[in-house]
């Protein structure tokens, strides 16, 4: 009775093994009561701003490094021996050319000046008297009252007091022009610096003893060192040229000034393969100073309907420059580019990218390959 009873069980259970596979899986679970499978959630739009390529004028740049220098730069120097009796400069005054800076002592040179005129005066006697004496001679010897050797000893007299007055004459201005150098004028417009003599010192020609230097700043130059590989791929030439330049500051960003280039040097430095270029400025602000370093922004070409971007959309990778290209789809898409000269806050994009593309400029952190975006307008 037992073994029927189990048997029965055995049989039980078979036949609801064999409903549980023959019944399909989705059924058997409504049977019981399971959730369905919930679908894949899409994943958001991640919202960004874009901006478009355009066709602009671009200008090209060369980059440099440069020292400025004054325009002119004069050492003020006596002429003669002296003592100083004025100083009329202050330290970092402008001064105009031919402004008197300093005074020496013009006594002895002034009583010079007299001697020299006052035998002037007795040598020009002398030849007056020899000429009317040399008339008397020649109205003489006409009448056969004097001789000829006479005659021409009165000639020769005559000559001799003439060459004295001229050698008078040579003096007198030799006197006249020691004497001006009492006052010291400044050579050349500029800002004078810190004295070096003071007042009641005594200065000799032959003395390396500046009084004071004079700078000209306005305008001032600038000599800029270039690779000479980097400039044979511009359109400047050696000698005398005209180009735009920017004196940018330290900070690579504010522009000092705008100036020309004037000069490139006619010979590479054999030892560094660099070569100068002069420029000036007209430092009507007077931020260039003699001895700074600044940066320069040589416009050598200018590049018309050229594709540019906003230089923001830029990325750098390991395989180079690329943007984030939005699709028509508004997906986006990581596109290579050969980017350019920099300027104004947008690159040239020399390839990859066609005018009317649309890129993104804000909010391209998260973004990938096929990722969907959702446009917010461009940046402000």
């Amino acid at each position: 009775m037992r073994i029927a009873l189990i048997s029965s069980g055995c049989a039980v259970l078979a036949i609801g093994a064999a409903l549980y596979f023959a019944v399909p899986a989705e059924r058997f679970a409504g049977w019981v009561g399971a959730a369905p499978k919930p679908a894949t959630p899409v994943p958001a739009a991640i919202p960004v701003k874009i901006a478009t390529a355009t066709l602009a004028e671009v200008p090209i740049y060369l980059q440099a490094i440069g020292t400025v220098q004054a325009y002119n730069a004069v050492n003020v120097k006596t002429r003669i021996d002296g003592e100083i009796t004025q100083i009329l400069f202050h330290e970092g005054q402008d001064v105009h050319q031919g402004e008197a800076l300093a005074v020496i002592d013009p006594r002895p040179l002034q009583a010079q000046l007299d001697q020299q005129q006052a035998m002037r005066t007795k040598d020009q006697a002398l030849l007056d008297g020899a000429l009317l004496d040399m008339k008397r001679y020649d109205n003489l010897v006409a009448k056969d009252f004097a001789s000829r050797q006479q005659v021409d000893q009165q000639h020769a007299l005559v000559d001799q007091y003439r060459a004295q007055v001229r050698n008078d004459d040579a003096q007198i201005d030799y006197a006249r022009t020691e004497l001006a150098y009492t006052t010291i004028r400044a050579p050349i417009g500029g800002r004078v610096g810190i004295r070096q003599i003071d007042q009641g010192n005594v200065v000799h020609s032959a003395d390396n003893t500046t009084i004071v230097t004079v700078t000209q700043l306005q305008p001032i130059s600038v000599v800029f060192t270039v690779a000479a590989s980097a400039l044979e791929q511009t359109k400047l030439t050696l000698g005398e040229v005209h180009a735009a330049v920017a004196a940018i500051g330290q900070d690579d960003k504010t522009v000092l000034d705008q100036g020309t280039i004037d000069l490139v040097d006619t010979q590479v430095d054999p030892a560094t393969g660099t070569i100068k270029l002069k420029a000036s400025f007209p430092n009507a602000s007077l931020k260039l100073w003699p001895g700074n370093f600044v940066n320069g922004r040589i416009t050598v070409d200018s590049r018309k309907d050229a594709v540019t971007v906003p230089t923001a959309a830029v990325r750098h990778g390991p395989r180079g420059d690329y943007v984030w290209l939005v699709k028509p789809d508004n997906t986006v898409k990581a596109e290579n580019i050969t980017s350019g000269q920099a300027f104004g806050g947008r690159t040239l994009v020399e390839k990859g990218l066609g005018k009317g593309d649309r890129i993104v400029v804000e909010g391209y952190y998260r973004l990938d390959n096929g990722t969907r975006v959702e446009i917010n307008g461009e940046p402000g």
